[in-house]
């Protein structure tokens, strides 16, 4: 596998803009945004053309299918669903940023000086699953396992080139969430497909948060997929409920 560190990453000129589950009760997901140190101010692009349709996937006898991947992954029985609501939260986050956006433009200089740059709420990213295995607002003691799957398009990144470059800013991600890196990112097999493994650890109280990313590059969008459980067993228990089939299959 090919390394790619924070400087060759640094020469994207895009913001990179990524989707990882951050269980700090209550929240039940946290949209993050990288972006390396050494990237330069991003210059006017050429319109990026659109990446092909992608199918979100549908969900029988709790298994995930998504044709245009050829992904299919195991929901444990009893699990809660929370696909909808995420996609809800995003599409909200991008109303309320062109909002402000306007409101910006509308300002005068006088009362621009001084004040604080709104955040982005935004990522453009899409879930495509997020099963957990309570309600996220529910409280417990033990760790709410979860899997995350979500997609952008690969246009957002002109010089992205394989999997392990865009896991990258995974990893940083997975840092300021408080997440410990276990070793560095790894190829791994599922089925047709290789992808790119990173496994992190989390203290939190008396109890650990171990959590699993793989990503990877496909039909014009890049990937990711986090696990998260209470023991090293139970993520890789749900990594085994994971299948990629061969092209057209």
């Amino acid at each position: 596998m090919t390394e790619h560190g924070p400087t060759k990453y640094g020469t994207m000129k895009h913001r990179t803009m990524i989707f990882l589950i951050g269980l700090v009760a209550p929240a039940i997901a946290i949209t993050a945004h990288a972006q390396s140190p050494s990237s330069s101010p991003a210059k006017p692009a050429k319109p990026a053309a659109s990446a092909p349709a992608l199918d979100p996937g549908t969900i029988t006898n709790g298994v995930y299918h998504n044709r245009t991947l050829a992904l299919t992954c195991k929901i444990p029985a009893g699990w809660v669903l929370r696909t909808d609501e995420l996609n809800a939260r995003e599409e909200k986050g991008g109303e309320n940023k062109n909002e402000a956006e306007k409101k910006e433009g509308e300002r005068t200089e006088e009362e621009k000086k001084g004040a604080t740059p709104a955040a982005a709420s935004s990522t453009g990213a899409k879930v495509l699953l997020a099963a957990f295995s309570r309600p996220p607002e529910a409280r417990a003691e033990d760790v709410n396992a979860s899997i995350l799957i979500a997609a952008e398009s690969v246009a957002n990144y002109p010089e992205l080139k394989d999997a392990a470059q865009y896991f990258f800013p995974l990893t940083e991600v997975a840092k300021a969430q408080g997440f410990i890196p276990d070793e560095d990112p790894y190829a791994i097999a599922i089925g047709t497909k290789t992808l790119v493994r990173g496994d992190f650890h989390k203290d939190r109280g008396s109890r650990v948060m171990h959590q699993s990313t793989l990503a990877m590059l496909s039909h014009g969008y890049a990937i990711s997929i986090t696990i998260i459980g209470g023991t090293d067993d139970e993520v890789e228990d749900l990594i085994d409920g994971l299948s990629f089939a061969a092209a057209g299959k």
